[in-house]
């Protein structure tokens, strides 16, 4: 049995898409309304309410319990609640993996996920599933493909073929810096990429952001100790256009709603979605300083976000930065 542990759109996917294969699954969710919708109607009422769950899938709102009897444990709360959540679980079999399915980083010491599991379970086996997967469409076994992270390689030979399908394709990295950087940073990326199309600048536009995003990501992430050539894979360059370019990108549809003059709080109530961005953005930047490296769109991200900066002028900040070599 594995043991989903987060409610949310991407922890019913994961759900849908285990139990489609014939593994049960036990998920938690926090909210007793969904709780209550997914035993009464196979169905989550917030999250992904059109897509069924098998019979396979076993939720449960007691997150003491969640892991017990499991044989591996995948975390997909939101990265604001993880180590909370992790603080509750019940100890875990040292031999039990744990994987972040997070994307994100802890909002106030900036550690990656990994890093927070390892915290709390010393001797875990501890991986991280990241890659360019909208929720929806591994909901629905539309072909995708992800990169499974570890450091052991048996463990992460063991969790490609566990939690990889046909149309869940898994390829698997020793680089668990870059694979969780890539997957927390280029969410800020997108909101940047957003407020170019909210401000109908163009595909230009778009294309340089992404392009300069990736730029920026790379330098941030082997900084932490990545390798460059991860930032260029699924988890970096892959996952970075889908989120800058997919309607089903919660961080860019925050992009558009913050150039057309709306707050990241109103969007995020009004459709329950988190934009991880919002909340990587602090991370990065603090990140950025102590490691000393230049960060200029997350650093006109956070200045729409969180100093009032119109979306406008951020963008004319970034166009009238002086010229620099791009080999550099």
């Amino acid at each position: 049995m594995i043991a989903l542990v987060g409610g949310g759109s991407w922890g019913t996917a994961l759900a849908v898409h285990l139990a489609r294969g014939g593994t049960p699954v036990r998920l938690w969710a926090r909210e007793p309304e969904v709780v209550a919708g997914i035993r009464e109607t196979r169905r989550n009422p917030w999250y992904l309410a059109d897509i069924e769950l098998p019979a396979d899938v076993e939720v449960t709102g007691e997150l003491a319990a969640v892991a017990r009897g499991a044989s591996l444990i995948v975390m997909v709360v939101p990265s604001e609640f993880f180590a909370a959540t992790l603080a509750r679980l019940d100890p875990v079999p040292d031999e039990v993996p744990i994987v972040s399915a997070t994307k994100g980083f802890d909002p106030e010491r900036h550690l990656r996920m990994s890093e927070v599991i390892a915290e709390r379970f010393p001797r875990a086996r501890i991986a991280a599933l990241s890659g360019p997967t909208f929720a929806r469409e591994v909901a629905l076994g539309l072909p995708t493909a992800a990169v499974i992270a570890a450091r052991d390689d048996t463990l992460a030979a063991g969790l490609q073929r566990r939690l990889g399908t046909r149309e869940l394709r898994l390829y698997a990295n020793r680089d668990l810096v870059g694979v969780e950087a890539g997957g927390a940073l280029k969410n800020v990326m997108a909101i940047a990429t957003g407020i170019a199309d909210g401000l109908r600048l163009g595909d230009n536009a778009r294309a340089a952001l992404i392009t300069r995003g990736l730029a920026e990501m790379t330098r941030l992430a082997v900084a932490l100790g990545a390798l460059p050539a991860t930032l260029a894979g699924l988890a970096g360059l892959g996952d970075l256009v889908l989120t800058c370019t997919g309607d089903l990108s919660r961080n860019r549809t925050l992009g558009i709603a913050l150039a057309r003059g709306r707050s990241a709080a109103a969007v995020e109530r009004e459709t329950r979605m988190i934009a991880e961005g919002a909340r990587t953005v602090r991370s990065a930047l603090a990140l950025a300083r102590r490691h000393g490296v230049m960060l200029p769109i997350c650093q006109e991200v956070g200045a729409v976000l969180f100093d009032g900066k119109p979306p406008a002028d951020a963008l004319a900040a970034l166009l009238e930065r002086p010229p620099r070599r791009e080999d550099h």
